[in-house]
């Protein structure tokens, strides 16, 4: 098995370490939408897939140590944009499209190419594993969030349509008159008839 020790550099630690700064960075913005919404189930997934998240970013800096490297940072740009979405009063659905979390999983996905590198140990190839299944898992669930945020979305426009039109339509129809007024335009009329007899 490639390692620092073997001084053969293993060829995947790339990937490793891409996943560890990446996963690790992710868990706060998960964290901080979770705090901020006033949607009880989407915050308990945005916990859920958070945590995950983090564990992730720690089993993978742990493997890397494992084979005697450290996580690098390098030209990673950080996170603080995607806090600032996560934080915000944004709408959920906005935040959802924002940070692109709400897409669900497509044929072809970033994860189908990770085994391609043949070199990969049986103990990393566990790990990748694990996590390409849970990433999935983790994208469903929030998949399943964002479409009922959408359809919730969805029945309130057409509500705030429907009174608007309600609203119009009564308003374009004569005021109806009340018994007293009737009453009144009855003998009204009532005199006039017996004034021109």
């Amino acid at each position: 098995m490639p390692s620092k020790s073997s001084g053969q550099k293993p060829s995947y630690l790339g990937l490793l370490n891409a996943i560890a700064v990446g996963e690790s960075s992710a868990e706060p913005v998960f964290l901080a939408w979770a705090d901020r919404t006033d949607d009880a189930q989407l915050a308990n997934t945005l916990r859920f897939v958070g945590m995950r998240e983090g564990e992730h970013g720690k089993a993978f800096a742990k493997r890397m140590l494992e084979l005697g490297y450290e996580v690098r940072e390098g030209d990673y740009g950080g996170n603080d944009e995607q806090m600032k979405i996560a934080g915000s009063r944004r709408s959920d659905l906005r935040k959802f499209e924002e940070l692109g979390f709400g897409r669900g999983i497509s044929d072809n996905d970033v994860f189908d190419t990770m085994f391609t590198d043949k070199n990969i140990d049986p103990i990393t190839g566990g790990l990748l594993g694990r996590y390409i299944a849970e990433e999935r898992d983790s994208a469903r669930r929030l998949r399943a969030d964002y479409e009922r945020l959408q359809q919730t979305d969805d029945v309130q426009k057409a509500a705030r349509k429907a009174a608007k039109s309600a609203k119009k339509s009564s308003a374009r129809k004569p005021a109806a008159k009340s018994p007293a007024k009737k009453a009144a335009a009855k003998k009204s009329a009532a005199k006039k008839v017996g004034a021109k007899k």
